[in-house]
């Protein structure tokens, strides 16, 4: 049995999505100037993007994005535990994967990445602006939540799936 349930876990990554959502709104330098961004970036050899240093359009926009995908989150999270547990059983494995995606992309082809064009081959596209320590770290840390929800789901449904079976059983036996 998981110490948390996946309904607390995603509780808890909405409300961190409202919250960063209110930092990248009033001081998004806060962000950007948190150690693990930096420390991952620095692991990473990813450059930590200067645009973040003041409130802007840019941020105001990323603000608005997360205070959905936070108040989305919570909403879902009311709907009967049959249909909740669907969503989030589907919900689950394909942020993994977008997550996965994007966060390969940060490191596989950032400048002097594996798959990086070099030299003359270089042209510069609109995803280099995505190869940066703060895309990064929010990847791998969204990846490694989502992917404990995803455990955990997977968890709780092999319990109740244990727990139908012994009912089963014990009706069974009554007969």
């Amino acid at each position: 049995m998981a110490i948390f349930s996946a309904t607390t876990i995603i509780r808890s990554l909405a409300l961190f999505h409202v919250t960063l959502a209110v930092f990248f709104l009033k001081n998004p330098k806060i962000i950007a100037s948190q150690n693990i961004v930096f420390v991952l970036g620095e692991a990473m050899q990813l450059p930590t993007p200067r645009e973040f240093s003041t409130p802007s359009a840019l941020t105001a926009f990323i603000a608005v994005l997360f205070a959905f995908l936070g108040i989305a989150d919570l909403t879902t999270l009311s709907l009967p535990e049959e249909a909740s547990e669907l969503y989030w059983g589907v919900q689950t494995p394909v942020r993994l994967a977008f997550l996965f995606g994007i966060t390969g992309y940060t490191y596989l082809f950032k400048e002097g990445g594996m798959f990086a064009a070099r030299g003359r081959a270089y042209k510069y596209n609109a995803g280099d602006d995505l190869k940066n320590s703060l895309v990064f770290t929010w990847g791998f840390i969204e990846m490694a939540a989502w992917f404990w929800v995803f455990v955990t789901i997977r968890d709780e449904r092999r319990q109740r799936a244990a727990r139908l079976i012994e009912k089963r059983k014990a009706e069974h036996n009554v007969l």
